[in-house]
């Protein structure tokens, strides 16, 4: 039940954040069991599919995942042993490298995605009535537009 009380800003982003955490694991265990991969599997396979080329250099993804290079490098490599991805030098700059969306992960990412869908409307959506929905679309738009 929602009460009428005065929210902190601190109170506010808490509460939003426990729902996403609690929602992200869920999320997760249901993807795992039914799609075989995990939440952050499928977040760089849909960031790999939407971007140009279906590829996106390493320090770019890293940013979109909020993880350290190093971090998004372990993470690929383990996505790239499963075929769902591929590494290629980037041809501009030796240094640096290309995560590519292989047909494997594509198959892989569709898949989650039936599965992603059903869970939204399920344990977030039915929760919300469509006001709700557009409502919560707007604050959080205006969050973000108010920090990029």
């Amino acid at each position: 039940m929602v009460s009428k009380k005065q929210v902190s800003a601190a109170e506010s982003w808490e509460r939003s954040l426990t729902a996403v955490s609690l929602l992200l694991r869920k999320f997760d265990l249901s993807m795992q069991a039914e799609a075989e991969i995990s939440i952050i599997w499928y977040d760089v396979l849909l960031h790999l599919n939407l971007a140009e080329g279906k590829k996106l250099r390493m320090q770019a993804l890293a940013e979109s995942l909020i993880l350290t290079r190093s971090g998004v490098t372990r993470l690929v490599d383990r996505i790239e042993k499963a075929g769902l991805v591929r590494r290629e030098a980037a041809a501009e700059d030796r240094r640096g490298y290309y995560a590519i969306l292989t047909d494997e992960g594509l198959n892989a990412l569709n898949r989650a995605q039936k599965r992603h869908r059903k869970d939204i409307k399920e344990f977030y959506g039915s929760h919300l009535s469509e006001k709700e929905r557009q409502s919560l679309y707007l604050l959080m738009s205006k969050v973000l537009d108010g920090n990029g």
